[in-house]
């Protein structure tokens, strides 16, 4: 059974502190950095969910990922990254995500993503990822939309 939506469902937010050494020569948290923050936070919501990897050793794969920059991260702050997902497939599933910042009152600062590949680690190609995903997705039908949670 495939569901493809392209209607954002929130599955997890959680706040990052900017470290001083996050940020480049110029006095703003490099841009490579916004990867890292998005990564942690979409790894820590599969994680959360028993899905790193699955028993056989299947697990995501990113192939393709993005981030547009709004406005500078700064030290000291947090900022607090916001995942959604769509597009729910068979085998894959996008991600987008808000990094906001907790001092500017939860201002976005940047807004990125990625395409989520679950991968057979035997094969390399594609496989229907773990129920617990599906499960969860059906869950935030309703008014989670756009929904900070804490």
């Amino acid at each position: 059974m495939t569901e493809q939506s392209n209607e954002k469902k929130l599955v997890h937010t959680m706040t990052i502190p900017v470290r001083w050494g996050d940020m480049d020569a110029l006095g703003h948290v490099n841009n490579t950095v916004y990867f890292r923050y998005m990564e942690q936070a979409r790894i820590e919501w599969l994680a959360a969910m028993g899905c790193l990897p699955d028993e056989n050793g299947n697990g995501p794969v990113i192939v393709s990922a993005r981030c547009d920059f709004r406005k500078p991260l700064t030290y000291p702050d947090q900022v607090e990254v916001c995942t959604y997902i769509y597009s729910l497939g068979k085998s894959s599933f996008e991600t987008a995500q808000e990094m906001r910042s907790v001092n500017d009152g939860y201002a976005v600062y940047a807004e990125g993503g990625a395409t989520v590949v679950w991968v057979d680690s035997k094969t390399g190609k594609g496989t229907p990822f773990p129920d617990a995903i599906r499960t969860k997705y059906a869950e935030l039908k309703g008014d989670q939309q756009g929904r900070r949670v804490r």
